[in-house]
């Protein structure tokens, strides 16, 4: 199995205060990097894994489920959790909703959940016939690059496998119904024209889930994969911002500072 050369994972920095990462459907952590860059900078430690599937070919994704990428990113939370004192968990689209999962199943080990365009459904009707479908059609065309900006690239498959695309659906699903779980405090970022997610993820987001604190950004000039787009240094920037409060919240020193 090569791995392609963007989609190797970024582990980044020192410190005692962690950011854990996670990628979208069909995507790398090309899509991860100069967000996790950026906090690493800043003083965090960082990681942004490669899910099971990924950054190889679209077939190897289709081998895999949401079982095996959530069993990625827990056993890096686990790690990160040792290292930290301090821990936030984010992610783009899929990325997003394996944050949520985290939090639902970690619950006070975890600070503050980030969410760039998060998945958590979709209303489109052609996945209504995806249970049967997945079993005689392997893929169809590729749901990724939807960036604004000119030359940006998330390295995502140029085709979608509906055996791991069914499995996304059962972990939305999952995720969706436990949303009160989720207590921490939330910073989501949602793109304001997105190609890829319809409004209903960001609607059952507000009506569900159980944090009292919660910081919603509009990005008005990116598309889904806002972390390589005009917006992203809003993004990066406000998640610094976030972990400062926090860092001060709780009581624990601020990264980066003496």
């Amino acid at each position: 199995m090569r791995v392609q050369s963007h989609a190797e994972p970024l582990y980044a920095g020192t410190g005692r205060t962690g950011a854990l990462l996670c990628h979208g459907f069909t995507g790398s952590p090309h899509s991860m990097r100069p967000w996790g860059t950026y906090l690493a900078e800043h003083g965090m430690r960082v990681a942004a894994p490669r899910l099971p599937g990924h950054g190889t070919t679209w077939q190897d994704l289709n081998r895999t489920g949401w079982q095996d990428w959530y069993a990625c990113v827990e056993r890096e939370f686990v790690r990160l959790a040792d290292e930290c004192d301090t821990l936030i968990v984010g992610g783009q689209s899929m990325g997003a909703c394996l944050a949520l999962r985290l939090a639902q199943v970690h619950g006070d080990r975890i600070a503050g959940v980030v969410l760039v365009n998060p998945a958590l459904g979709s209303r489109d009707i052609r996945l209504r016939s995806l249970p049967l479908l997945h079993r005689f059609v392997a893929s169809l065309p590729a749901i990724g690059h939807d960036i604004h900006k000119p030359g940006a690239h998330e390295g995502a498959y140029d085709r979608t496998p509906l055996s791991a695309l069914h499995s996304l659906t059962q972990l939305w699903r999952l995720v969706a119904a436990e949303l009160p779980a989720v207590t921490q405090p939330l910073l989501v970022f949602r793109s304001l024209q997105d190609h890829v997610l319809d409004g209903s993820s960001m609607r059952l987001l507000r009506a569900r889930v159980g944090s009292r604190e919660i910081e919603e950004h509009s990005l008005a000039d990116s598309y889904h994969v806002a972390t390589l787009d005009y917006d992203a240094p809003t993004i990066y920037a406000e998640t610094w911002a976030f972990v400062e409060r926090l860092c001060r919240s709780l009581g624990r020193p601020v990264p980066g500072w003496a």
